[in-house]
C-alpha cells in the first residue's frame, strides 16, 4: 500500500485558482489570516490553505515573526498553517490588503489583480487548497508555516515544471472548461509539491515524512491503513511489522510524533470523515466500519478530535444520514 497516496485519498484535498497577481515595483500586498477568508473560499470549511506560484519576476513572502524569502519564476509558495501574509517586491513595504484590491464579485472567469507602480513586472497565481480532515493526519500537521518548493535547484524537475506551465497556460487562457481543468492541476500540484518537499528537505528536519522510507514503520503504516477497523495491538502490529514491541514502539513515536495507538485513531475518524461526507451510512454503521464498538464511543472520539459529533458534523459537511 502506497501510504501518502492513500492519504490523500482519504482527506480529499481540493482547490481553485483565485486570481492572477500583476505586479509592478514597487508593490506589497497583504492576505489575511486563512481562517477570515476560509468561508468565502469554501462555504464550511473551517480552514484552507493559501498558495502562490510566481509565473514571472521575483518577490519576497514574509509572515509576521519570520525572515523574508525570496522567490524566482517557478518557484511555488504555501502556507500550511494559514498566517497572514506578505508578497513583495522587496522586504520592508507598506502592504495594501489583497481584498482592496479584487475586483468586486461576481468575476467573469479568473480575475486579474493589478497593483504597484512602474518598476519591473511581477506575475503571480494565487489559490487556495481545502480541505478540514488534512489537519488530523501527522503528515500534513508538520508542515512548516511556509512549504517553499524550489524550481531552480541542482537536481531538474520536469513534471513539476510542466504542470505549473500548463497551471499558468489554464489561468490565461481563457478556454472553456479552464475553471474545471485549473481544479484537477490543483489537485495534482499539490501531490507533486508534497514529493517535491520530501525529496529537498534533509533527513533531520523531515519527520514524520521520513517515516514513510523507514522499513519498519512504513510496514506499520501500511498495515493500519489495510485494516484500520481491526482491533491492533502493539504486540501483534510489531509481529506484522517484523520488529519487537518496543522497536516498533520506539521507532514509531520518534518518526510520526505519536504512538500506533495514536496514530490509528487519527486514520479511523478520517476514513470515517469519508464515509459520513459521501455515503448515507447510518453514524452506527459508519462507527462499527472503522472499528468502535459501540456508537457513543466513536461520538465522543470524534467529537474530542473535530469538534463536534459526527450527527452534527454531517448536517454541516455531509450527506444525509439514512435512517435508522
Amino acid at each position: 500500500m502506497d501510504v501518502l497516496s492513500d492519504v490523500l485519498r482519504v482527506i480529499r484535498i481540493s482547490g481553485a485558482a483565485l486570481f492572477r497577481g500583476e505586479f509592478s515595483a514597487p508593490w506589497c500586498v497583504e492576505a489575511p489570516p486563512a481562517r477570515e477568508v476560509a468561508p468565502l473560499l469554501a462555504p464550511g470549511a473551517a480552514r484552507v490553505i493559501l498558495f502562490h506560484v510566481v509565473a514571472e519576476g521575483t518577490c519576497w513572502v514574509q509572515r509576521h515573526g519570520s525572515p523574508p524569502l525570496e522567490l524566482v519564476a517557478g518557484d511555488v509558495i504555501m502556507v500550511p498553517q494559514g498566517d497572514a501574509h506578505t508578497l513583495a517586491d522587496a522586504p520592508g513595504r507598506e502592504a495594501t490588503p489583497i481584498a482592496a484590491l479584487l475586483p468586486p464579485p461576481p468575476w467573469a472567469g479568473l480575475p486579474r489583480l493589478t497593483h504597484g507602480g512602474s518598476g519591473p513586472a511581477t506575475r503571480i497565481l494565487c489559490g487556495f487548497l481545502h480541505s478540514d480532515e488534512a489537519f488530523l493526519h501527522p503528515l500534513l500537521t508538520t508542515l512548516p508555516a511556509l512549504l517553499c518548493v524550489r524550481s531552480r535547484r541542482s537536481e531538474p524537475a520536469p513534471r513539476l515544471e510542466t504542470l505549473l506551465r500548463y497551471t499558468l497556460e489554464e489561468a490565461t487562457s481563457g478556454r472553456p472548461g479552464g475553471a474545471c481543468m485549473l481544479t484537477r492541476l490543483t489537485d495534482v500540484l499539490i501531490v507533486e509539491i508534497l514529493r517535491r518537499y520530501m525529496e529537498e528537505l534533509p533527513t533531520e528536519r523531515l519527520q514524520p515524512w521520513v517515516a514513510l522510507d523507514d522499513p519498519v514503520v512504513r510496514h506499520a503504516l501500511e498495515l493500519l491503513h489495510a485494516e484500520p477497523a481491526r482491533a491492533w495491538t502493539l504486540h501483534e502490529l510489531a509481529r506484522g511489522a517484523g520488529a519487537s514491541r518496543s522497536v516498533l514502539a520506539e521507532r514509531f513515536k520518534a518518526l510520526t510524533g505519536c504512538t500506533a495507538m495514536q496514530y490509528l485513531t487519527r486514520w479511523r475518524l478520517q476514513v470515517a470523515v469519508q464515509r459520513l461526507r459521501e455515503s448515507r451510512e447510518s453514524t452506527a454503521r459508519v462507527a462499527a466500519a472503522v472499528g468502535y464498538e459501540s456508537e457513543a464511543a466513536f461520538s465522543r472520539a470524534f467529537k474530542r478530535h473535530l469538534g463536534e459529533p459526527p450527527a452534527t458534523w454531517r448536517r454541516h459537511h455531509g450527506q444525509p444520514s439514512s435512517p435508522a
